[in-house]
């Protein structure tokens, strides 16, 4: 399947100030899969090590960690010499072998000219430990469940989804093709974007089967939950995992702690939102009351929303029935348009949003995100049916007179003045707009 992230794998190869490469993304996003691509694509020898598959590899980082080392012993292993010329090394699954992490510092340093990847499902989580990190040594790239986009690309609609991609101006699509969109959305809302659901959709069109492998990738998170931390912080990770369905279900979807364990405190949980945040899991979008740059600076880290990363395993914790994708307007307002508000902060987070924000008034008006395109500010209402209702945007014109406000809907692309509508299905192009000025 194409992954946009391809593209920055290739400028990574060819920088000539390229470092060892960590992979960050949580498990079954495609790390594996997207590499091997790459490495059996781009170059004329590819060498893969498998730490979890493999546990005896560790033997090759036991004492030192010299490159020259390590790449000898790798070398007589697979019986063919390793060298610098065209040769990709993968390092896979390396949270199980915390001693390679350490070592890219070493290959950064010792070994600039060789050209190696390493992945593993938590290691974000393994970021935080200073004492084995190689702080300034490896570059670094995120992956994510596949997009709106990259879901049209896997299912034959490539041209649809270099439209989106390369939009300039704000006109309406024709009917037909505004109704093709929000048809594969709705797909998409109920698959999601993990590359082995899509996959096994496209090969067997089986909903069954579907949920039946986001149900397995749940329960692989919940042995992750116990496998990397003791057995306390297991328990509290379960638990504020299991809520998020139910914060998201309210009409306002502010996190509290109490509705994951009554009279819970920040205190008890905090540590669990960060290993969430960290192994990839979640996102998390947080309160401004004041849209100043820069926002993170403005920010309220004690008020948040927390998402999941992936709009198909939502709807499979809550059990959503197949039949949502053929109602024309329920899979958009189901559970208080908990899916379309979690499908929006995926897709901005996707497209490069590196941090979400929202924005409330006294509790009288709530914007859902305040997005920073250069040094502007810009809100965003997200609805999830056809009410043209914008009292909330309205009411953030009024107080801060932004050049343009917008809002994500199941209507067509659209301007008027300074308002601008942007379709669920078109998200992913808004950081790419131009700052259109009012039309």
């Amino acid at each position: 399947m194409k992954r946009n992230l391809y593209n920055n794998l290739l400028s990574w190869k060819k920088d000539s100030k390229r470092k060892p490469l960590l992979l960050q993304g949580a498990r079954q996003v495609g790390k594996t899969y997207l590499v091997n691509e790459f490495g059996n694509q781009e170059y004329a020898e590819y060498v893969y090590l498998n730490f979890e598959q493999n546990p005896e590899f560790e033997s090759f980082f036991q004492g030192g960690l010299k490159p020259a080392k390590i790449l000898e012993n790798i070398s007589l292993y697979f019986g063919r010499k390793i060298t610098s010329t065209n040769t990709l090394i993968f390092f896979d699954e390396i949270q199980a072998v915390p001693r390679v992490l350490t070592s890219l510092k070493y290959f950064h340093e010792e070994t600039p000219e060789y050209h190696i990847i390493a992945a593993g499902s938590l290691l974000g989580v393994s970021v935080g430990k200073q004492n084995s990190f190689p702080v300034g040594k490896v570059n670094f790239m995120m992956l994510y469940p596949m997009s709106f986009v990259e879901y049209l690309n896997a299912f034959g609609e490539g041209l649809l989804a270099e439209k989106l991609m390369t939009l300039k101006n704000i006109e309406p699509l024709p009917d037909l093709l505004h109704e093709k969109l929000l048809t594969h959305l709705k797909m998409y809302l109920y698959l999601g974007g993990m590359p082995e659901v899509l996959q096994d959709y496209l090969d067997n069109q089986d909903v069954a089967s579907v949920r039946k492998i986001q149900n397995e990738i749940l329960q692989a998170y919940k042995r992750d939950f116990s496998k990397y931390t003791d057995k306390s912080q297991a328990l509290r990770t379960a638990e504020l995992w299991q809520s998020i369905p139910k914060q998201l279900a309210k009409e306002n979807k502010k996190f509290k702690y109490s509705d994951v364990r009554k009279k819970a405190r920040a205190s008890t949980f905090e540590q669990t939102i960060e290993w969430l945040k960290k192994a990839g899991l979640i996102n998390v979008a947080y309160n401004i009351s004041v849209p100043k740059l820069p926002l993170s600076g403005y920010a309220d880290y004690s008020k948040f929303k927390i998402y999941l990363h992936d709009t198909g395993l939502l709807g499979a914790m809550i059990n959503v029935p197949s039949n949502i994708i053929v109602n024309p307007d329920k899979v958009f307002s189901e559970y208080n348009g908990a899916f379309i508000e979690n499908f929006v902060s995926s897709e901005l987070i996707a497209s490069g949003v590196d941090k979400l924000f929202y924005w409330t008034s006294n509790s009288a008006a709530e914007v859902d995100f305040i997005l920073q395109k250069e040094n502007n500010i810009y809100p965003l209402e997200v609805k999830s049916g056809l009410n043209r209702n914008i009292k909330s945007l309205r009411s953030y014109a009024h107080k801060y007179k932004p050049e343009l406000i917008y809002r994500s809907s199941p209507r067509n692309f659209m301007q008027a003045g300074d308002f601008i509508n942007i379709p669920l299905y078109g998200v992913c192009c808004l950081p790419n707009l131009p700052n259109l000025p009012p039309s």
